[in-house]
């Protein structure tokens, strides 16, 4: 899972982000560039504590685990800038009043990585619950990785429920198979939060820019820009 994030990120944002900088044509705040350091340092983390776990690297895993707590927040907090500069960004292409809605979308996700994340420090000395927060905190934060798949494939509609929703949330049903397959039931935490992201995720595409889901967004956007 860990690696299929990894490999999501890089694809997905290779298009919009590492080429364009490559290439210097990408121009971006500040704080879109820090939110892409914490976000992708977070997935190479969750890439490498389960082989520490593996190799019997307790307590560096005990080490990265509270950089992990940094790294978390981070991405978390710098989640309102990158939202913040997409409303611009959208504003500035003509969509009108729908583009506040974008802000409202980025807070929720960044609120429901930051739960699972903090669930997951709650049961540290739990491992069957941790390391399951930990992997739905991560399939909620690679959404937006998928959600870029659109710009390789433009002919397919609807990408915001393809990519963005049945895409990344394939990861939480292909959990549960491997579970079903390999111990026959499923595992609390994987059933009941896995099933609370993806009820979450639905309701935000069937709400979006909706008047009172607008009305919102514009209220949070006035609090934090």
């Amino acid at each position: 899972m860990a690696i299929i994030g990894l490999l999501a990120a890089l694809i997905g944002f290779s298009k919009t982000f590492f080429i364009p900088v490559g290439q210097g044509t990408f121009s971006a705040p500040a704080g879109v560039h820090i939110h892409g350091f914490f976000a992708f340092s977070w997935i190479f983390l969750f890439v490498i504590q389960p082989f520490l776990i593996h190799f019997g690297k307790f307590r560096i895993h005990q080490i990265l685990g509270v950089a992990g707590i940094i790294i978390a927040f981070g991405v978390a907090i710098t989640m309102v800038p990158a939202g913040l500069f997409q409303v611009h960004k959208e504003l500035a292409q003509g969509l009108g009043p729908t583009s506040y809605s974008t802000l409202l979308g980025v807070i929720t996700s960044g609120l429901l990585f930051l739960g699972l994340v903090l669930a997951g420090i709650y049961n540290r000395d739990r491992p069957e619950h941790h390391k399951r927060y930990m992997l739905l905190a991560t399939i909620v934060v690679l959404w937006p990785a998928w959600f870029r798949f659109r710009h390789f494939f433009p002919q397919i509609p609807y990408p915001e429920i393809w990519f963005a929703l049945v895409l990344a949330d394939s990861l939480i049903i292909i959990a549960w198979a491997y579970e079903l397959y390999k111990y026959g039931k499923l595992h609390p935490v994987l059933k009941y939060a896995g099933l609370f992201v993806i009820v979450e995720q639905v309701l935000e595409i069937l709400l979006f820019d909706s008047s009172p889901y607008r009305k919102l967004a514009i209220w949070i956007y006035g609090i934090v820009s």
